[in-house]
């Protein structure tokens, strides 16, 4: 039989795929609250079970009778069209849900909403390891804290109690936050993490964020390290001011954004591994296949920046 006239399901599902993401990306650039990405990582599965039961469908039709010409892949079509509108009211009630979450940032609702702080004592450590978990939502982490840490956690409907372990052992504290998840129906932006640590202790963080928005102001931490992993959405990274000792800086990121702040003062090496996406640096010139500033070479301490995005925007700009 000739191949020719035979209308393949990929030629309609990737130009619907490629129409809803365009979409998708200039909604979010155009609307500063609008947040795809947490929908998104969360039920994507949900095209490989619609658009397969679609193809599946294609085939039948196709077994029952061989000899007719290849017809149109309706049901791989309609199994596309319907993922899509799924996705439009998953994201549209996120939206709303999102809208409502930062509306009422300052104040604690009593429908199944939850304010929960934590307080942890440096107990004599030296040097602290700090380990976040989170499965989805958003993180705020900045210095100035009094204590080790002082957290607060806002969360709804499934979302577990966030579980603070400390230990300290040979003079340096392992401090680990992670949370459980039930059967969560509504959009990740209520839950939220908002974090202070002390600026003077020592502190190598690793941070782990299934999906969501994560805002890292470490300008005045005294950090020893940074490996920062979100799988799908925004990452604004805040490294500038003075660092006492060398960084080794890496943040990987799935679907999504990441926006890093660099100091002036302090020499850089950055390497960016864009993807798919696009990379956009200011203030910093690219030698030997890496983004270095003015005071690379010059300055006694330098932060080493790796930065790997799948599809998205990366961004580095200097102070």
């Amino acid at each position: 039989m000739s191949q020719q006239g035979r209308t393949r399901s990929g030629s309609v599902v990737f130009p619907l795929l490629l129409i809803a993401l365009g979409t998708l990306f200039l909604l979010w650039r155009w609307l500063p609250d609008f947040d795809p990405f947490p929908v998104l990582w969360k039920y994507w599965p949900l095209f490989l079970i619609l658009v397969g039961a679609g193809m599946l469908w294609d085939r039948m039709q196709r077994h029952r009778d061989p000899q007719a010409a290849p017809g149109f892949p309706v049901g791989s079509m309609i199994g596309t069209l319907l993922f899509l509108i799924v996705l439009t009211f998953l994201l549209w009630h996120h939206h709303s849900t999102q809208r409502l979450h930062w509306t009422n940032w300052d104040t604690v609702s009593t429908g199944g909403s939850s304010h929960d702080t934590k307080t942890v004592n440096l107990q004599g450590a030296k040097a602290v390891r700090m380990n976040l978990e989170m499965p989805a939502g958003e993180l705020r982490l900045e210095g100035g804290a009094q204590q080790l840490l002082e957290a607060e956690f806002y969360r709804s409907g499934s979302w577990g109690v966030p579980e603070v372990d400390y230990t300290v052992e040979n003079g340096v504290g392992s401090l680990t936050i992670n949370q459980q998840k039930g059967m969560q129906i509504a959009g990740n932006s209520d839950n939220t993490w908002s974090l202070k640590v002390n600026d003077t202790t020592p502190i190598e963080l690793k941070v782990d964020v299934g999906a969501g928005k994560g805002e890292f102001h470490l300008a005045k931490v005294n950090l020893t390290r940074l490996e920062l992993n979100i799988g799908a959405g925004q990452a604004n990274v805040d490294l500038t001011g003075e660092r006492a000792k060398d960084l080794q800086a890496e943040i990987h990121g799935g679907v999504g954004e990441a926006i890093v702040r660099l100091p002036k003062n302090v020499g850089v090496a950055a390497t960016v591994h864009g993807g798919l996406g696009s990379v956009d640096v200011h203030g910093l010139k690219e030698e030997d296949g890496q983004y270095v500033n003015a005071a690379y070479g010059k300055s006694p301490n330098t932060i080493r920046l790796t930065v790997e995005g799948g599809i998205g925007h990366i961004r580095l700009e200097q102070e």
